[in-house]
């Protein structure tokens, strides 16, 4: 716990691909304000963000996550033609789907020829994630993260029961296999294999892993810095590429506000049942039926510091694999100055209502504060 904050420091971040370099900057403000988390959460890109976090110690933490992000960062196009009519993202863009990022992935040729081929789950997809086992295990140390100095959780989907699993290494130890399965996204990316069954990338299933620290037993007081790089909500699209970029938005972002309403009904509830047990009268409440209803109650609060990486001009529906200078940087910046002004508000030290368990500070609660 942090002498400064109301409980344990959680970090969650969402999946999506060069978004994630909005992550990076949320934790860069957080580290130079001397905020480190108890507990990192993430999916997708998000779980490679957080196993460079955990698997690094404090003083390192930001050196790893820039040698990753300079080795996927990929240069504009400058003499592409589509360059010369103000498209140098598309020209990378397109670059990036068709050679790949050397460190991260590179096409997988049996595949591009023929899509039917049947190859087998460990070889089917558009491009071979070698590379990121070689770049992951140059910059995790996977010793420090099985330490438990810091908690560390990966979400994926079982490709054969379609059920979503967290990997923690509170309950088990992880490996880079476990942050791999976790951005294997299909069809572009190939399972991984976890005790012999195949995992895809958690996003097809649950995008947003918050509901792994709220859904926590035992429940702690908590901040939570929830770090979300798709809209759930945005404006009527008007082409095509509009339309790709907002299904994906929407399906990406995996209803992230619905999933924290309903988890501060839940959490109401619970401290409802807290109040009403401060009723029993005290002889009644070491009966064993009576103790079993008074479990359900709790009084932890979770702050939830609810992060949205803004849109960025010219970007389209293959903004996640924007992985150009001049993307990175535009979102890292600005997950850096998000981050700022929310530790600047400290919205998580005012006063709160005792009934609610889950209190949610955004970036327009704070405005002004």
């Amino acid at each position: 716990m942090h002498a400064d904050l109301p409980g344990q420091v959680v970090l969650v971040l969402q999946g999506g691909g060069a978004l994630g370099a909005y992550q990076v900057g949320v934790y860069e403000a957080l580290h130079e304000a001397g905020i480190e988390p108890d507990w990192v959460i993430g999916t997708s890109i998000g779980a490679i963000n957080a196993a460079l976090i955990v698997g690094n110690e404090p003083s390192h933490r930001l050196e790893r996550l820039h040698a990753f992000w300079d080795h996927v960062e990929q240069a504009n196009a400058a003499t592409d033609p589509l360059a010369w009519l103000g498209l140098g993202r598309v020209a990378a863009n397109l670059a990036t789907l068709s050679r790949g990022i050397p460190s991260f992935f590179t096409p997988s040729l049996a595949a591009w020829r023929g899509s039917q081929a049947r190859v087998g789950i460990d070889s089917a997809a558009y491009y071979s994630t070698e590379p990121l086992k070689e770049t992951l295990h140059q910059l995790v140390d996977f010793e420090l993260v099985n330490q438990g100095k810091a908690r560390l959780t990966v979400g994926a989907v079982n490709a054969l029961s379609g059920e979503m699993r967290y990997f923690d290494s509170s309950t088990q130890p992880l490996r880079v296999e476990h942050v791999m399965a976790s951005g294997a996204l299909p069809p572009a990316f190939p399972a991984v294999r976890i005790d012999g069954e195949p995992y895809w990338d958690g996003g097809i299933y649950s995008n947003t892993p918050i509901e792994a620290v709220l859904d926590d037993v035992p429940r702690r007081d908590s901040v939570i810095f929830a770090v979300n790089v798709w809209h759930q909500q945005g404006p009527e699209p008007q082409s095509i590429w509009e339309v790709m970029g907002r299904q994906k938005d929407i399906q990406y972002a995996s209803r992230a506000d619905s999933h924290i309403a309903r988890q501060k009904q839940i959490h109401r509830l619970r401290h409802v049942i807290r109040e009403l047990c401060g009723q029993i009268p005290a002889a009644k409440r070491n009966e064993a039926q009576v103790k079993e209803l008074m479990s359900w109650g709790c009084g932890t609060t979770m702050h939830v510091a609810h992060l949205v990486a803004p849109r960025v001009d010219g970007e389209d529906h293959t903004k996640d694999i924007d992985f150009t200078p001049s993307g990175i940087h535009e979102r890292w910046r600005a997950g850096y100055q998000d981050t700022l002004k929310m530790i600047a508000a400290s919205p998580w030290n005012e006063p709160v209502d005792p009934i609610e368990g889950v209190i949610v500070h955004t970036m327009e609660s704070i405005a002004g504060v």
